[in-house]
């Protein structure tokens, strides 16, 4: 039974076996993640009581152990008892020795939808990213020259009101070419080292709090078992931050303002094409109006904005961070709700980072 539990641990799909009354047998990594809830914990509960809502679930599964047909049911929708509902492509296998039982695989369309994005995007990502640094080269090398024009003049001029416009062509073009270094996106290369993902949302709150204080209630709903990460602190801390000001931003002018950071470990999950066996999910969330239809598809490229008199450069900023360190940026909303999902693969074991946060 050790080296079938090791077997099906390390696959991705959910499993778990059931008896006769429908009891959990047997269940793995990837079935304990999707149903929240843990092997120990599992073993031996009726699978109505880690899915709350499921009727119609329950009696195909009686069906089929009195028939002894198997049957695979698209958008399967569950409900658990953490009030979480989910959408799942669920396979059923009937095993008839020695006893009766039901082999059930279980994958989230999510799951698969982001897995088919995450593709997407990492064409997408580079066909932008090989776009926009072509047009900020172009227009960094003649803000030099009107820089130096300008100053040029500035010394040639006797009226402070006259180099007052100087003045103004100087900060101005000072300006566009921070802007067009955010363009480019981070050049150094990344100072990786153990990074406590908790001091970092902390961090996060705290600048947030700075910039309008206590207009905004902060949700935690932090895993502390979670390992460090390798990754560069100052960029996540960057990362996470152009997300926690978007939602502050998305939630002006409300009187009940939230934001809930949430943090968690998954395992065996892929991101782009590579399989890894710890992730990190970290969800940021808001009760804003939430994000265009239309813009939801496009609101990582770079000059996409939900807002007059945003530059559409924060989250294209956040997304070359996360890629940069081989993790996947999701977002996912509706009015009242956005939710901004962050995965970041933990170091394997003997890389720095992997000590617990405490």
């Amino acid at each position: 039974m050790q080296t079938h539990q090791l077997i099906i641990d390390n696959l991705v799909t959910a499993v778990v076996l059931l008896d006769a009354d429908l009891r959990v047998v047997l269940i793995n990594s990837a079935a304990e993640d999707l149903l929240h809830t843990s092997a120990s914990h599992a073993t031996g509960l009726r699978l109505q009581e880690l899915i709350v809502r499921g009727d119609q679930l329950f009696d195909l599964l009686r069906q089929a152990l009195q028939s002894e047909q198997p049957f695979t049911d698209r958008g399967t929708h569950l409900r658990l008892p953490d009030s979480v509902t989910m959408e799942i492509d669920l396979t059923v296998s009937i095993i008839t020795s020695p006893q009766p039982r039901l082999l059930l695989e279980m994958q989230t369309l999510n799951r698969l939808r982001r897995i088919n994005k995450d593709g997407e995007c990492i064409v997408r990502q580079e066909t932008t990213r090989q776009l926009i640094r072509g047009l900020a080269h172009q227009v960094k090398n003649p803000l030099g020259g009107i820089r130096g024009a300008a100053q040029l003049l500035e010394r040639e001029l006797a009226s402070d009101d006259l180099r007052e416009y100087t003045g103004v062509i100087i900060s101005e073009v000072d300006r566009l070419k921070t802007l067009v270094d955010s363009m480019l996106g981070p050049q150094r290369q990344l100072n990786i080292g153990p990074v406590n993902i908790l001091r970092v949302l902390e961090h996060v709150i705290r600048l947030i709090d700075a910039e309008s204080p206590g207009r905004i209630t902060w949700e935690r709903d932090y895993d502390p078992s979670l390992p460090r990460l390798a990754a560069d602190q100052a960029q996540i801390i960057q990362a996470v931050m152009n997300i926690a000001r978007n939602a502050r931003e998305a939630t002006d002018g409300m009187d009940d303002a939230r934001i809930k950071l949430r943090s968690r470990v998954i395992r065996q999950f892929t991101i782009g094409s590579v399989r890894h066996r710890l992730v990190m999910q970290l969800d940021i969330i808001d009760n804003g109006p939430g994000i265009q239809p239309d813009l939801e598809e496009r609101i990582f490229f770079p000059m996409i904005s939900g807002r007059a008199d945003g530059t559409g450069l924060g989250l294209a900023i956040t997304q070359n961070i996360i890629a940069q360190h081989h993790g996947s940026v999701q977002v996912e909303s509706r009015p009242g709700y956005t939710c901004f999902t962050i995965y970041l693969p933990f170091p394997v074991e003997g890389q720095r980072g992997n000590s617990r946060c405490e």
